[in-house]
C-alpha cells in the first residue's frame, strides 16, 4: 500500500464519529475556496488551482511548487486540499522519516502509473529542508521530466536549505503569516459549523482576543485552544467560553496588552527605560509581556538596536553589533526561538555601562545646522580631483594626515561658523574612558598652529 496523506482507516473513523478527530482536523478546508488567508496564492490560474485541475487545459501542465512559511499557516492544509480535489494519484512523504529508497520507490510507482494508466502523480514532501543534498538530488529527474508534480513544504529559507537545481525546476510560493482577521474568521467558522462546535458555545470579545494572543498566527494552536476552552465551558454547563474558563483550560493568563493601543507604546517605553536604568529584571519582565502579547519580534529588535546607540554608545562599543546580530537572528528564526535571542540582547544591554553622548552629540550638531550654522566647507577640504579645481583653490593646502607623525594634521576641518565648537563630551563610563583621553589629546593637536610639513593632496 502506497503512503497517503490521510489513511483510509482514519478517514473511515472520522466519517463514523467526526467528534473523535481534533477540531483542527475537522475544520481543515475541503476546497481551496475554504482556505483562510494566502489569497495571493489562490487567484484564478494560480499554480495551486492548476494542481487541482482548475484551468489545467492546454500545453502547459501544472508546475512543481515549494511552499515556504512558518508553522501553522496552511502548508499541509493546502496539500490536503489538493489531495482531496485532484483526480491525480497523491502520495505523501516526510523528510523526517523518508530517504532516497522511499523517494525512488515513489518515482518508480509514478512512472508505472503514468505509463500503464495515464495517471499523473502528485508527491507531497513535508519538511524538505531536512533532506540532504544527495536526497534532494534524487528528486531532480522526476521533477524535470514531470514523472511527479512535487509539492514540497519547508519552514526554512529555501535559498539556504534547498539545492539550486531543484529550486530552478519549481515555483517558490511564500505563505504569509495569518492575520488576526484570518484567525477570527476561522474560529467563527469552527464555532458555528456542524463539523466544528455546531453553535454549542459562544466566544466573547475578550476571550477571542486572548485566543489570538495565544495563537501567535498559528491556526492549529488557535483551534486547539478553542477546543480546550469549549470543552471546559460545556463541562461546566456554560454556553459561553469566558476569559476565565479559557485561561483555566489552556493554563495561560491573559496578558493585558493591546498591540495597536497605548499599551503597545507604554510597554515598549518601559522596556527601553528599564534597560537604560540597568534594571535587568524589569527589562526581562517587559520583554516577556511583549512576547506573550504576540508583539512582532522585529519591532522589539529594532528598539534594542536604538537603545544600544542611544543609551550605551561608546561606553560599550560591542553593544550595537550585538543588537544588530540579534535583529538579524530574529528575522531568520522567528518565534518561539527568537525569544531566546531577544533575552540574550536585553540582558547584555541592561548590564552594559551607559553613555548617552552619541545622542547628545548628534542632537547638538543637528540643532546648530537647523539654526543655520552650516557655513561653507573650507577650500582646502573641497574636492580637488577635477580639472580646474586648483585654480579655484580647492584642496590647495590640504595636509594628508597619514604623512605626518601620529596621523593627525593640525588644520581646520569645520566651517568658520562652528570652528572650535565641541559637540562630543565623553563620559568616563566603561570603554568610553579611553575615548575621553583620546579626544582631548586629538583636540589639542588640532588646535596647534601650522602644519607638520606633510604633503598637500587633493
Amino acid at each position: 500500500m502506497e503512503p497517503d496523506l490521510f489513511t483510509a482507516a482514519a478517514e473511515e473513523r472520522q466519517e463514523k464519529d467526526p467528534a473523535s478527530s481534533p477540531l483542527a482536523v475537522r475544520m481543515r478546508p475541503r476546497t481551496l475556496d475554504e482556505v483562510v488567508g494566502q489569497q495571493h496564492l489562490l487567484k484564478p490560474g494560480s499554480p495551486l488551482r492548476r494542481l487541482v485541475g482548475e484551468g489545467a487545459g492546454g500545453p502547459a501542465g501544472a508546475s512543481s511548487v515549494i511552499l515556504w512559511g512558518p508553522p501553522g499557516i496552511g502548508k499541509t492544509t493546502l496539500a490536503y486540499v489538493v489531495s482531496q480535489a485532484t483526480q491525480k494519484r497523491f502520495v505523501e512523504l516526510s523528510a523526517i522519516t523518508a530517504g532516497v529508497k522511499e523517494v525512488r520507490a515513489v518515482i518508480e510507482g509514478a512512472r508505472r502509473a503514468a505509463g500503464g494508466y495515464g495517471k499523473e502523480t502528485v508527491l507531497f514532501l513535508d519538511e524538505i529542508h531536512r533532506f540532504s543534498k544527495a536526497q534532494q538530488d534524487s528528486l531532480l529527474p522526476a521533477v524535470e521530466n514531470r514523472w511527479v508534480t512535487l509539492i514540497a513544504a519547508t519552514t526554512e529559507n529555501p535559498y539556504f536549505s534547498i539545492i539550486s537545481p531543484l529550486l530552478s525546476r519549481s515555483l517558490l510560493l511564500t505563505l504569509e503569516p495569518l492575520t488576526d482577521d484570518d484567525l477570527s474568521a476561522l474560529m467563527r467558522r469552527a464555532l458555528t459549523e456542524e463539523r466544528g462546535l455546531a453553535g454549542s458555545v459562544t466566544l466573547p470579545e475578550d476571550a477571542e482576543a486572548h485566543l489570538l494572543r495565544i495563537a501567535g498566527g498559528d491556526a492549529r494552536r488557535a483551534l486547539t485552544a478553542l477546543e480546550a476552552g469549549a470543552g471546559s465551558a460545556i463541562a461546566k454547563g456554560e454556553d459561553e467560553i469566558t476569559l476565565q474558563t479559557l485561561e483555566e483550560a489552556v493554563d495561560r493568563a491573559a496578558v493585558r496588552y493591546d498591540r495597536d493601543g497605548d499599551q503597545h507604546y507604554d510597554v515598549a517605553s518601559a522596556l527601553i527605560k528599564s534597560i537604560r536604568g540597568s534594571d535587568v529584571d524589569a527589562a526581562l519582565h517587559y520583554l516577556a509581556r511583549m512576547i506573550e502579547a504576540g508583539e512582532d519580534p522585529r519591532f522589539i529588535a529594532r528598539r534594542l538596536m536604538i537603545s544600544a546607540s542611544e543609551d550605551i554608545g561608546l561606553a560599550d562599543p560591542t553593544a550595537l553589533p550585538l543588537a544588530v546580530s540579534a535583529a538579524q537572528a530574529v528575522a531568520m528564526i522567528g518565534f518561539p526561538e527568537a525569544a531566546l535571542t531577544l533575552s540574550h540582547a536585553t540582558i547584555a544591554l541592561a548590564l552594559a555601562p551607559k553613555s548617552n553622548t552619541a545622542t547628545t552629540a548628534i542632537g547638538a550638531a543637528l540643532a546648530d545646522v537647523r539654526a543655520g550654522l552650516a557655513g561653507s566647507v573650507p577650500t582646502h577640504l573641497r574636492d580637488g580631483h577635477y580639472k580646474g579645481a586648483a585654480k579655484l583653490g580647492h584642496a590647495v593646502g590640504y595636509v594628508y594626515p597619514h604623512d605626518v607623525p601620529g596621523a593627525i594634521a593640525a588644520q581646520q576641518y569645520a566651517p568658520d561658523e562652528i570652528h572650535g565648537k565641541r559637540y562630543y563630551e565623553p563620559t568616563r563610563y566603561g570603554a568610553e574612558a579611553r575615548y575621553a583621553d583620546v579626544v582631548e589629546k586629538v583636540r589639542e593637536r588640532l588646535r596647534a598652529a601650522g602644519g607638520s610639513g606633510g604633503t598637500d593632496r587633493g
